[in-house]
């Protein structure tokens, strides 16, 4: 089975209106995601953000359950949260999950905007060939993805589709969907 790393970009996303944008870190997002990953066997979760501060903030939530109350009030979480990195721009992912795996991992995107790309059933099996290429998932925040970050990928994977039109999961739901469909059994 193909390493799997998870990437959150919080910058260049783009907001309602197309414009490109920096997101906020959620502290929901951090737990949420890491817990997701740590229960699909990914490697290491990156949240990327280029403002220092934001970076600070990430770490002080992971601290408090790695190291304060939180550590004796849940143990579980301490142990998803230890897949966290936190990194100030996605080529410092890249580079990370690069030296985990040993080799370059194949980079996929994610869009709720589109219905191209491959499906997630071809994606699982390209990650269950003999010596697959580590996968590198990215999530966007926001309203998604900057066309910069989506032309840096190598692979775009069809969106998540409901019964309806409606299609505006938060990216805790999406990257849990994504991560059952790729690890799920």
């Amino acid at each position: 089975m193909a390493d799997l790393f998870l990437a959150l970009i919080h910058h260049p996303v783009v907001d309602r209106n197309g414009r490109i944008v920096t997101s906020a870190i959620t502290s929901l997002d951090i737990h949420d995601l890491a817990r997701s990953a740590c229960t699909f066997g990914v490697r290491a979760f990156f949240i990327v953000h280029p403002v220092a501060e934001q970076r600070q903030f990430a770490v002080t939530v992971i601290d408090h359950w790695k190291f304060d109350f939180g550590r004796a009030f849940d143990g579980r979480r301490r142990e998803a949260l230890e897949l966290v990195r936190i990194v100030p721009a996605l080529d410092d992912a890249l580079a990370a999950a690069e030296q985990l795996a040993g080799t370059r991992p194949l980079v996929v995107h994610t869009s709720a905007r589109t219905q191209m790309g491959v499906t997630f059933a071809q994606l699982g099996e390209r990650m269950r060939e003999p010596d697959p290429p580590p996968l590198l998932i990215l999530l966007g925040t926001g309203f998604g993805l900057a066309p910069e970050v989506a032309q840096r990928s190598d692979l775009l994977v069809q969106s998540i589709r409901g019964v309806g039109d409606y299609n505006h999961l938060s990216v805790r739901a999406a990257g849990a969907i994504i991560l059952d469909r790729l690890r799920g059994i």
